[in-house]
C-alpha cells in the first residue's frame, strides 16, 4: 500500500452527544464513526499523506490488521481516502442532457394581479383587467407538451400561477375538467397546485377546491403590520385584514390537504419566529416557509448582510424547537426545516437546485417555455414554446453548463450536493445570469446545513420513528 491522502472535499465532521458522525457529501449520508473509523480520520486530518508504516505506528496492537484494513477499504469505496497523488473524484462528471422528464407544468394563467405588492419580482405584473391571460387552447398544449416529454409516469402535477391565479378562474375549471378526463385514460393520477394571496377566495371556490384536492399554499407575510407593509392593494391599502379572514374561512372548511403558508422576507423584517408563531400558532397554518429576498430587482427590498444573519439565527432558533418537537414525536410545521430534516434523510444527492428545467416548466400566458414561474415575462431566453415544442438543445446547454461545477465554489463545498449552486432565478436577478452559482449567502447556508446534520443526528439517536411518521409520509402525499 502506498501512501494515502484524505479527500476534504468528500467528509464534513459532527459531533453530536459525545459521537462523532461523518457527513459523506457526495450522497448526503450520514455516518457514525467507531472508535477506529474517528482515530482513523484524525490521522488523516493531520497528516497530508500517511503511510503504511504511520498506520502500523498508530494502531498495532490495538486493533486487528484486519480491521484496520477494512476499515480503510471502506472509506476508499466512499472516496473519502485516496491513494496520494491520484485524484480522487469528487463530483460525478456531467453527462449530456438528453432527455427532460416533465412531471410538472406551471400555467402563468393571467399576469394581471388584483395586488400590488412592492417587492413583487413579476416583470410582467399588472393590474387583473390589463393582464394577459392565457387561453384554453395554450394551457391544453402545455398539457400535451409534458405529456409527450414524459408518457407513460403515474403521477403528474399542473400548477395554476400569476400574477394572481385566481383572476382566471374559468381557465382554472376548464383546465382541471380536461386533465381528469385526460390522465383518467391514461391510468395516471393527476394533482393541481396554486399559490394564491387568497383575497378572491369564498366558500364556493373553496368548496371546488376541496373536492378536487388542490395544494393550496397561501401567500402572507405575518403579523398585520408586518405584512400590511409591502402586501397592499393597487390603492396603496393593507390587505392583511382580508387576507387573515379568508384564510380563516379556508382553515375551516378545507379537508383535502394541509394548507401552507409562504413568507417573503424582505429588508427590514426578519424576526421569523413572531412570524412563524403568528401564523403557525394563532392562524393555524399547517407549515410555514420562508423565502428571503436576497437579490430581486428593486435592491431596496432586499435583505442586508446583517439583516441574512439575523434571519438564519432566527431560523435556527426555530429549527431547535422544531428538533424539540421531533424527539417528542411531534411535527412543528417549520418548512425550511422540513425540507433540510427530508433531504439529508432521505440521501438527495442534488446536482441542480430544484426541478426547474428538467422535471418541470413554467408556460407563460403566449405560450413561451420558462425555466419555472419565477422567469415568465423576464428577459431571459425562451426554451421553445407549447405549439412548436422544446428547445431542447437550449435546455440542455442551460442545464449542462450547470451541472459542471468545475472552476466554481460549489465544486469542492461541503453542501454542494443540498444547496446545488442555489437558486436559478436568485443567480439571475443577482449577476444577470441564471447559470452562475448564489455566492452571496454561502456561509451562512454551510452554517444552516451544518445545524441540520446535528439535528437529524439528534433525532435518529433518539426518536428515530419521527421519520417513519412525519417526513416520509409528507414525500408521498
Amino acid at each position: 500500500m502506498g501512501s494515502l491522502t484524505l479527500v476534504k472535499p468528500n467528509l464534513h465532521l459532527v459531533d453530536v452527544a459525545e459521537r462523532r458522525m461523518l457527513f459523506h457529501v457526495p450522497t448526503s449520508s450520514l455516518f457514525e464513526l467507531d472508535t477506529l473509523g474517528r482515530e482513523l480520520i484524525e490521522l488523516f486530518s493531520s497528516e497530508t499523506e500517511v503511510s503504511a508504516l504511520q498506520i502500523r505506528d498508530r494502531f498495532d496492537g490495538r486493533f486487528s490488521a484486519g480491521d484496520v484494513v477494512d476499515t480503510l477499504e471502506e472509506l476508499k469505496t466512499l472516496k473519502v481516502i485516496a491513494e496520494a497523488g491520484t485524484w480522487a473524484q469528487i463530483n460525478n462528471e456531467p453527462k449530456p442532457v438528453k432527455q427532460f422528464p416533465l412531471t410538472t407544468i406551471v400555467l402563468n394563467t393571467n399576469t394581471g394581479c388584483n395586488l400590488s405588492c412592492t417587492y413583487c419580482y413579476k416583470e410582467d405584473l399588472t393590474t387583473p383587467s390589463k393582464g394577459d391571460k392565457m387561453s384554453f387552447d395554450t394551457a391544453v398544449q402545455s398539457v400535451e407538451m409534458m405529456l409527450k416529454e414524459s408518457p407513460d409516469q403515474r403521477q403528474y402535477n399542473v400548477v395554476f400561477f400569476g400574477g394572481e391565479p385566481l383572476t382566471n378562474m374559468p381557465l382554472i375549471r376548464n383546465v382541471v375538467a380536461y386533465c381528469e378526463e385526460r390522465f383518467a385514460t391514461l391510468e395516471a393520477e393527476v394533482s393541481f397546485t396554486m399559490t394564491t394571496n387568497a383575497t378572491m377566495l369564498n366558500e364556493e371556490l373553496v368548496d371546488w377546491f376541496n373536492e378536487h384536492r388542490f395544494g393550496l399554499t397561501i401567500s402572507m407575510d405575518g403579523p398585520k403590520a408586518m405584512h400590511d407593509k409591502n402586501r397592499i392593494t393597487v390603492g396603496g391599502q393593507g390587505t392583511y385584514d382580508v387576507v387573515k379572514q379568508k384564510a380563516q374561512m379556508l382553515l375551516s372548511r378545507y379537508t383535502a390537504r394541509p394548507i401552507g403558508c409562504r413568507v417573503t422576507l424582505t429588508r427590514g423584517i426578519t424576526d421569523v419566529e413572531a412570524i412563524f408563531d403568528h401564523l403557525y400558532h394563532d392562524l393555524g397554518f399547517s407549515e410555514v416557509g420562508f423565502g428571503p429576498v436576497t437579490s430581486g430587482d428593486i435592491t431596496s427590498f432586499n435583505l442586508t448582510a446583517e439583516e441574512m444573519v439575523e434571519v438564519f439565527a432566527g431560523m435556527k432558533r426555530l429549527g431547535r424547537k422544531y428538533l424539540a418537537a421531533a424527539l417528542e414525536g411531534k411535527n412543528l410545521g417549520f418548512g425550511n426545516m422540513h425540507m433540510l430534516m427530508t433531504d439529508i434523510h432521505e440521501g438527495n444527492k442534488k446536482q441542480l437546485p430544484c426541478g426547474a428545467g428538467v422535471g418541470l416548466l413554467a408556460v407563460d400566458t403566449k405560450g413561451g417555455v420558462n425555466l419555472c414561474h419565477r422567469f415568465t415575462g423576464s428577459d431571459q431566453p425562451l426554451f421553445g414554446d407549447v405549439s412548436e415544442g422544446l428547445d431542447k438543445p437550449a435546455l440542455a446547454e442551460f442545464i449542462e453548463t450547470r451541472l459542471d461545477r468545475s472552476d466554481t465554489g460549489c465544486e469542492t463545498c461541503r453542501i454542494r450536493n443540498i444547496c446545488s449552486g442555489g437558486c436559478y432565478h436568485e443567480s439571475y436577478a443577482k449577476y444577470g445570469d441564471a447559470t452562475v452559482p448564489s455566492y452571496h449567502y454561502c456561509d451562512l447556508l454551510r452554517d444552516w446545513v451544518d445545524f441540520g446534520v446535528e439535528a437529524y443526528t439528534r433525532i435518529m439517536i433518539e426518536n428515530p420513528g419521527f421519520f417513519e411518521a412525519h417526513v416520509s409520509p409528507r414525500r408521498s402525499a
